[in-house]
């Protein structure tokens, strides 16, 4: 593996312990690793003569990479199809799983690099992915095959539907699978896929979709299971939950408890748990969230979007709940930009009249070490000597932050309008140099990607 100097970074954020910022930062990588961090000044001679490149960056900000905690890769085929528009969640539901219902593995495979290649773009460098429906031979194989042509660490949730209409839940049941089917598949995917070590690429979650679409059986038994594997393994779990107040009026009619109590009831709760949205839960249920490390995916956007109200991210922060960023599914955001996610979890909290409730650093702590947290993963998310070579950086000596850069940098990233990273460094990899990927097409990937969208579309009946 090569080695990476990086030197004369305007500003270098570290997201430490100490939350330093180093005005003409340097780090070198080495491999997988940081091995150094600190001013170019005090920059070693040595280390800097055997680094295989030296990077230059003058008129940027070099952070951590960030950290997606919940998104849906092959909705950015379905982006702003007119039935879903002005819809809430389960009424955009119900116009899309027909189409969704269409997808092959090639769809599952060129929407996994397009939202991948996205992210990346926006300083993403670590994603995790809710994939839920599997038709027409489409497997979870299909993403990482994907997501190695990339280069992003990715966590691969092996989500899945078996609560169809005929049974009461939402999905038709054409989407939905066999329970045994999906626990068979869940652990071949784990044994296939999942790699538990420091710095690994590749790992597997098992995530039942939502409480309105799985049964509660299914919910014990993939909890179960991903724990069945022991602590060394680390496999973890996620799912939807308190997205909407339609989920809580399904939830008390059918289990007999609010989202939050339905979980910890079904052992959905703990350091090995995370769950996107929750929009609606109460002190207690944020109570028992914080007591049991129970993470929480904040998908700011998508609640905007589908109308689903606000998360009470203040009140989960200060509990110590821990919160990572989401920018779910692109058919509920119509966009993967990480970047402008940590601006609006900024914005959404301040817009219920307390400028003080969500300041630029916290946010961009919540995507980078609050993400890490609540995968589960303790070597991204901080530059630091011994942790993973994920960094990012953006040029601050544009249009777009002239003006804001020369105050405060930090603030002038999060508060700008958001840009595109300039370079992009993955496990000391570099990924994305002056805007653009390393060894990748992106006109013929977008090209690949809307031929896809469109015979996708002809398929459900919508056009043609």
């Amino acid at each position: 593996m090569r080695s990476i100097c990086i030197e004369h970074a305007d500003l270098l954020v570290t997201m430490d312990d100490a939350r330093h910022e180093l005005h003409d930062g340097a780090l070198v990588t080495d491999g997988p690793a940081i091995v150094w961090v600190g001013a170019t000044a005090d920059l070693p001679p040595a280390l800097r003569a055997a680094a295989d490149e030296v990077m230059d960056a003058r008129g940027c900000i070099v952070l951590p990479g960030f950290v997606n905690t919940h998104h849906h890769f092959y909705q950015t085929l379905t982006r702003v199809i007119p039935a879903a528009q002005d819809a809430v969640l389960f009424d955009w539901l119900k116009a899309l799983y027909p189409i969704w219902a269409e997808l092959t593995p090639d769809d599952v495979f060129v929407s996994t690099q397009l939202a991948l290649t996205e992210l990346l773009l926006s300083g993403c460098t670590t994603s995790s992915d809710h994939h839920y429906l599997w038709p027409n031979g489409a497997r979870l194989d299909d993403q990482f095959a994907a997501a190695d042509t990339i280069g992003v660490r990715f966590h691969g949730a092996r989500g899945s539907m078996s609560l169809g209409e005929s049974k009461g839940g939402l999905p038709p049941d054409r989407v939905t699978e066999d329970e045994e089917a999906i626990l068979r598949d869940s652990r071949r995917v784990v044994e296939t896929f999942h790699d538990p070590a420091r710095f690994a690429m590749r790992r597997v979650v098992l995530a039942p979709c939502s409480p309105f679409s799985v049964t509660p059986e299914l919910m014990r038994q993939s909890a179960a299971l991903a724990r069945s594997f022991g602590t060394a393994m680390n496999v973890h779990l996620h799912t939807h939950l308190a997205e909407t107040q339609d989920e809580e009026v399904f939830c008390l009619a059918r289990f007999g408890y609010r989202p939050g109590d339905y979980a910890e009831h079904l052992e959905w709760t703990g350091d090995d748990v995370w769950h996107a949205h929750c929009v609606h839960l109460n002190r207690a249920e944020i109570d028992v969230f914080a007591r049991t490390r129970t993470g929480v995916a904040h998908c700011p956007t998508s609640n905007m979007r589908l109308a689903s109200g606000i998360a009470p991210l203040r009140a989960l922060r200060d509990a110590g709940v821990p919160v990572g960023l989401g920018v779910d599914g692109s058919a509920s955001n119509d966009g993967s930009h990480l970047l402008n996610e940590v601006r609006q979890c900024l914005l959404l909290q301040r817009v219920l009249g307390d400028p003080r409730a969500m300041t630029a650093r916290e946010a961009l702590e919540i995507a980078t070490r609050g993400g890490a947290a609540v995968l589960g993963r303790e070597d991204i998310g901080v530059l630091a000597p011994g942790m993973a070579a994920d960094l990012v950086a953006f040029r601050l000596d544009t249009l777009w932050h002239a003006g804001g850069a020369v105050h405060d940098p930090v603030a002038a990233l999060v508060f700008c309008q958001p840009q595109p990273v300039d370079w992009a460094i993955v496990g000391g990899a570099l990924r994305v140099r002056g805007g653009q990927p390393i060894g990748l097409d992106l006109v013929e990937l977008v090209r690949r990607h809307n031929h896809a969208a469109l015979a996708l579309a002809q398929r459900a009946g919508m056009r043609g």
